[in-house]
């Protein structure tokens, strides 16, 4: 199993920008679950987080490798058909899937309405065949 990301190329992020929005991807994954499953304890003193992760994800992905790739995409549209490609495979939006927008407070200009800027997509651990699936459509980032 890999996790994939996909980054768009035409902001040309700084490496260091780069890096953090595909830690923003890394994370999203994983703290949507946590945030679904977290109950506060009776004193407080913390949070409680019971919940399901799939047998395989458990047992080939954090169990495994951590094997991830990471993808660019020409542009905006370019990325956004990764979107079509999931849908099409039946995987659902922040939950399989999801994108992530910049807050522009350094380095990007806001493209959209609410000040923000779409830089990439995350996806759950994936079987490798579905993941190179997706990712035929682009090459890996350099």
């Amino acid at each position: 199993m890999r996790r994939l990301f996909i980054m768009r190329k035409d902001l040309n992020m700084s490496p260091s920008k780069l890096a953090a929005q595909v830690s923003h991807c890394a994370e999203a994954y994983w703290t949507r679950g946590l945030r679904n499953y977290a109950k506060p304890l009776d004193d407080y003193a913390g949070y409680e987080i019971k919940g399901i992760i799939d047998k395989e994800i458990f047992e080939q992905y954090l169990n495994g490798s951590f094997t991830k790739t990471i993808c660019e995409a020409r542009n905006k549209n370019h990325l956004l058909k990764a979107v079509k490609i999931a849908q099409e495979l039946g995987l659902i939006e922040n939950v399989h899937y999801g994108l992530i927008y910049d807050a522009c407070f350094t380095e990007l200009t806001p493209e959209e309405e609410n000040g923000t800027t779409l830089t990439g997509i995350w996806f759950c651990p994936l079987k490798d065949d579905m993941a190179h699936y997706i990712s035929k459509k682009y090459q890996l980032y350099h």
